[in-house]
This record gives C-alpha cells, sequence and structure tokens, in this order.
C-alpha cells in the first residue's frame, strides 16, 4: 500500500482557506495535532486533518470556545451538547445586543446627561440578576424591622415584582424606565419616605383614621377633572359627599394627615414604572385625587 500522502501547513491553508497562522495556533492548541514533523521539524498533516480542520472551523464560526472545541473532539461531549449550550449562550447575547440596542436609540434621540449616559450603559449589561439585587436590596431597606403582619404589609412583595427578563426586545420606554427606576430607588430622599411610609402602615393602630377610597376616588377625582379648587364653595359640597357629616376640625386635620403620609408622586410613579417593564401598561394616577382630598380636609374655617 503506497504510502499517504502529508500536507504541509501551507498546502493545509489552502485547501481548506484557513490561515496558517490559525491553523498553527490551533495546533499548539491542541485541537489540531499535526500528523507527524518532517526532517526539517514542519508540521505535516493527513487527510483526517483537513475533516478534522473542517470540524474545528464550524464550531468556531459558531463561537464556540477551545474548551468546548476540545470537548467534542475527544468525544467527552457530544456536539448536540456543546450546541445546546452554546444557544442559550447566544440568546443571552441577543438580549443583551437587543437592551444595546434600545439604549442607543435612546442616546440617538438626544443628548442625555453624562449621568444618566453612564446609567444606561450599566443597565444594558446588567444581570436578571443583579436587576433583581437591586431592588430587594432597596425593599428589604425600606421595609427592615416592620411588622410582617401588618395590614398593609404585602406592599414589600409587591415591590418586589420585577420581571426576571427584560423582553426579547425591550421598547425605548422600558429602557427609559429602567434608568429612572435605577435613579429612583437609589435616591436617598426616596428612599426615607417609602421607608416613612411602610412604618406608618406597620405601625398603623385601631385608632388610625379610616377611609373608603371608592368615594374619594369619584367625588375627588370628578373635582379634579373639573379644575373645582379643594377650599371653594363647590370643593367643600364635593367633600361633604365623601366624609360623615358630623366629622369636626380635629378629625378632618387627623385624616387628611393619614391620606398625606400614603400619598407620594414618587412612590406612585415607582409602581407606573414597574407597570412599564412588567407590562401591565399604565393605570389612571389616583394621587391627583388624593391630594385634593387631604386639602379639602384642611379647608375649614
Amino acid at each position: 500500500m503506497a504510502e499517504e500522502h502529508l500536507l504541509t501547513i501551507g498546502q493545509l491553508a489552502r485547501r481548506t482557506g484557513v490561515p496558517v497562522r490559525t491553523i498553527r495556533f490551533w495546533s499548539d492548541e491542541g485541537v489540531l495535532p499535526e500528523t507527524d514533523r518532517s526532517s526539517g521539524n514542519y508540521r505535516r498533516y493527513d487527510s483526517r486533518a483537513v475533516a478534522r480542520l473542517d470540524l474545528v472551523r464550524t464550531l468556531r464560526e459558531l463561537g464556540m470556545g477551545l474548551d468546548d472545541v476540545r470537548l467534542v473532539l475527544e468525544r467527552r461531549r457530544s456536539v448536540e451538547e456543546v450546541a445546546a449550550a452554546h444557544v442559550q449562550a447566544i440568546d443571552h447575547q441577543i438580549r443583551v445586543l437587543r437592551t444595546q440596542r434600545a439604549v442607543c436609540t435612546l442616546l440617538a434621540r438626544g443628548a442625555p446627561t453624562p449621568r444618566k449616559a453612564a446609567l444606561m450603559n450599566d443597565l444594558a449589561r446588567l444581570s436578571a440578576a443583579e436587576r433583581r439585587q437591586m431592588i430587594d436590596e432597596f425593599v428589604d431597606a425600606t421595609f427592615a424591622g416592620t411588622d410582617p403582619n401588618a395590614p398593609g404589609a404585602g406592599i414589600a412583595d409587591n415591590m418586589r415584582m420585577l420581571p426576571t427578563e427584560l423582553p426579547d426586545e425591550p421598547t425605548t420606554e422600558q429602557v427609559e424606565a429602567w434608568v429612572e427606576l435605577a435613579e429612583l430607588v437609589q435616591d436617598p430622599a426616596f428612599r426615607a419616605r417609602a421607608r416613612e411610609m411602610a412604618v406608618a402602615g406597620s405601625e398603623a393602630g385601631p385608632d388610625q383614621p379610616q377611609f373608603d377610597p371608592g368615594p374619594i376616588v369619584e367625588h375627588a377625582g370628578a373635582a379634579v377633572e373639573s379644575g373645582i379648587a379643594p377650599d371653594s364653595p363647590e370643593g367643600q359640597e364635593a367633600l361633604a359627599r365623601i366624609i360623615e357629616p358630623y366629622m369636626d376640625a380635629t378629625a378632618r386635620d387627623e385624616l387628611a394627615t393619614t391620606i398625606e403620609t400614603f400619598t407620594d408622586r414618587r412612590v406612585s410613579r415607582y409602581w407606573d414604572l414597574l407597570g412599564i417593564l412588567n407590562g401591565w401598561g399604565r393605570p389612571p394616577s389616583q394621587i391627583e385625587p388624593f391630594e385634593w382630598f387631604a386639602a379639602a380636609l384642611r379647608a375649614h374655617g
């Protein structure tokens, strides 16, 4: 049987279209070992090396690392197993690229502040776990030491309701929501205000003034839409349809204080941002009716 003709590294490169320096590197890494060496110590390859090189090139073009390629070639992992793992990695890269695309779209719409540009860049790289940690740390600090069994304590769980993953194709609105949410939960003033509301809700006792939000939304909301001032005669007539007729000035002030404690535009905005990120849409804001209601309660002679 005639001895098989061996190829030099240059001949192998010409036959396969793979650069000599790449073949040399793969050989040094052990994924494409030479068949033998010539008397002049030049690498030589047999016909099986051509098929092996084709496989290495295909796997590398798919983005697989040399460690995974080596495992396939040594038959310690199947191509199917490595490909399945690589599909997950590609999916992650696609999500990151789509988020970065949305960020670039925001940047292209105008010149953001350096702070927002840096924040957008950071958020585009955050993993789901890191985004979750950002919110968990805020909620943990806000509700630390409060009674988990108090009425309304479930708000802590609701404040954690971020999606585990951003959508495959996040909208610019959702990226903007991430930027705003990140700024909000890192703002000391907002954190202090949220903490104040959490503590007040946890410590609320049976003597705390009670109120039914339904009439407030209905009648105060109508007054807001109609532009009726809280301290006007018409405003006080609307207020009378909400509160008990015998409520004196002291009771009105106490109820106003309770309403004001749990009414904050920034906290309302937090819920808006969660809605955007979770795809819930934007529910009608109820802040204005409650602000109006508190002002009307205090507008007594």
